[in-house]
């Protein structure tokens, strides 16, 4: 089962919406879920909240360190409560999955994520569930970071948030270790297609006029 679930970000108002802090609103709308509100803990340098759920301990983390010491906040509580790796997901934002989509996955590389890459190396271990939410690509690598500290488009911030909605109906799972049907529930919860406009319909001609009867 999944007993610490952290959202990686970068803390203060000016990157508080931008696409790099998706992971921050994954456990904002978690932490509203199980009515379990976070509150600055020093000792672990990030937002935390401790709640029980069917009788188990689960712990909520946002970092406070910003993006590239993530890990230094995750290993801090991980180690204290003796969590393992495969007990810890990570909500992240993802360049390389559309806005509207997420995936969850074990294990792997960080990707480039700087984040994921601080978590790697404080934990000593790869072996940790990623929740990554998609975020979209700019298409050129050179505005790679400038388009993750930007805000989305209002379309694409809607579609990341209904993804977050979606995403958190494998809370049961993840919570219970079922995590193949939770991997199942996020990866087929994409957002519905949208209808194709209807065709326009063709103007009647006008009736033709008869001739006057003179």
């Amino acid at each position: 089962m999944i007993k610490l679930f952290v959202g990686l970000g970068n803390p203060g108002p000016e990157y508080e919406a931008t696409r790099h802090n998706a992971g921050f609103w994954w456990v904002d709308s978690l932490s509203r879920e199980l009515k379990a509100p976070l509150s600055m803990d020093r000792g672990y340098q990030g937002f935390v909240a401790r709640t029980t759920v069917q009788g188990n301990t689960v712990w909520l983390l946002q970092p406070q360190t910003f993006m590239n010491l993530s890990g230094k906040s995750v290993a801090a509580l991980a180690r204290f409560f003796k969590i393992q790796p495969q007990e810890i997901l990570v909500a992240h934002d993802e360049m390389d999955i559309a806005p509207g989509e997420a995936k969850l996955k074990l294990g792997g590389s960080h990707a480039g994520h700087n984040g994921l890459r601080d978590i790697h190396a404080q934990l000593g271990s790869s072996d940790y569930w990623r929740l990554r939410i998609g975020v979209g690509h700019p298409g050129v690598k050179s505005e790679v970071v400038s388009w993750v500290l930007k805000k989305p488009s209002p379309d694409h911030r809607i579609a990341i948030e209904q993804t977050i909605d979606r995403s958190l109906k494998a809370l049961p799972h993840l919570l219970a270790g079922d995590m193949d049907k939770a991997t199942m529930l996020i990866h087929t919860s994409k957002p519905p297609r949208p209808k194709p406009p209807k065709p326009p319909q063709a103007e009647a001609p006008p009736p033709t006029p008869s001739p006057g009867v003179s």
